[in-house]
């Protein structure tokens, strides 16, 4: 899908053609979008895929007449009709007269833009466009940071009681993605330093406070990831042997539970064995008198054991 965007009058409208100061947009686009907005653009159409793929990494590219910024963006995916948090592509390319981004799927960042809920935002101002989309990215960024330090004390909470793996599995999951936000943030981080540098993209003293919110908020983010993930990782250890002592505590009861079940069981195994001269065999009450027998050395390995706080 692609959509050609420009701001007239503070008004984001929709074109049918490309003209000076718009907004392409490209959203997961076909083979025949690629080639018809290589052709309409003069951007290779290699450089427009490059963002399609899961694996690009983030970098910045100069070339004749544009200038390529890949960075990383969190996204959601549903695995086991379960969230999960992964990174994808989003490409911005910064042509003269225009500005194009390329991702795989409809994204908040761009659909906040979109929908108009961005404060001076302006399709001809192409750098402070591109601050903005990155500035969003960090936000966007801490905000799924949030999400899963909550995900993983829910979690924490149900593994105080558990004895099987099934949290474990989902603590791993958050960990991943902590680990894929670390290393995608710090790609972005690389990229912001050599857009400072570059010539092909203008810098303006009233984009300063800008530049400075977003290096700020990216730095938050790669903190509070290093943070999450360093507590995850020791919550994760420290849960799993508590797991495994919780299997001890079960299986000890279980063990305890057979040795006191296996008395009378035992007694009356004996008095059940078909021989003459048993104790007890020709009592009117010798049924009574050994089934209280069997009950009393039961209550007194049960006293054992409670005394040794096996129970």
């Amino acid at each position: 899908m692609i959509d050609i965007l420009k701001t007239t009058e503070g008004t984001l409208t929709k074109l049918n053609a490309i003209t000076e100061g718009c907004w392409i947009n490209m959203t997961d686009p076909s083979a025949t979008e690629l080639i018809e907005m290589s052709e309409k653009t003069g951007i290779d159409i290699n450089h427009l895929r490059a963002s399609l793929d899961e694996e690009e990494r983030s970098r910045i590219e100069v070339e004749d007449d544009y200038t390529i910024i890949v960075v990383d963006i969190p996204s959601i995916e549903k695995k086991h009709d379960k969230d999960r948090f992964i990174t994808i592509p989003l490409g911005i390319i910064v042509a003269k007269d225009f500005l194009v981004t390329v991702c795989l799927e409809e994204t908040p960042i761009l659909k906040c833009f979109i929908d108009g809920r961005v404060r001076d935002f302006y399709t001809n101002k192409k750098t402070r466009f591109i601050l903005q989309i990155l500035y969003r990215n960090a936000s966007t960024f801490l905000q799924h940071l949030r999400t899963i330090d909550r995900k993983s004390d829910e979690i924490e909470r149900k593994l105080h009681i558990s004895t099987q793996n099934r949290e474990l599995i989902e603590l791993l999951e958050l960990e991943k993605s902590l680990v894929y936000f670390t290393t995608s943030l710090r790609s972005n981080e690389v990229v912001f330093e050599k857009m400072l540098k570059i010539e092909s993209i203008k810098h303006y003293p009233e984009d300063e406070d800008l530049l400075e919110d977003l290096i700020i908020e990216n730095k938050q983010a790669i903190e509070m990831a290093n943070i999450y993930s360093g507590i995850l990782s020791g919550t994760m250890d420290a849960f799993a042997s508590i797991i495994s002592n919780n299997q001890n505590i079960v299986m000890k009861f279980l063990a305890v539970t057979t040795i006191v079940l296996s008395i009378p069981t035992m007694i009356a195994s004996f008095y059940g064995m078909n021989f003459i001269n048993i104790p007890g065999r020709e009592h009117p009450y010798g049924f009574y008198i050994v089934t209280a027998a069997a009950l009393l050395f039961t209550a007194a390995i049960v006293f054992i054991f409670r005394k040794k706080k096996l129970f």
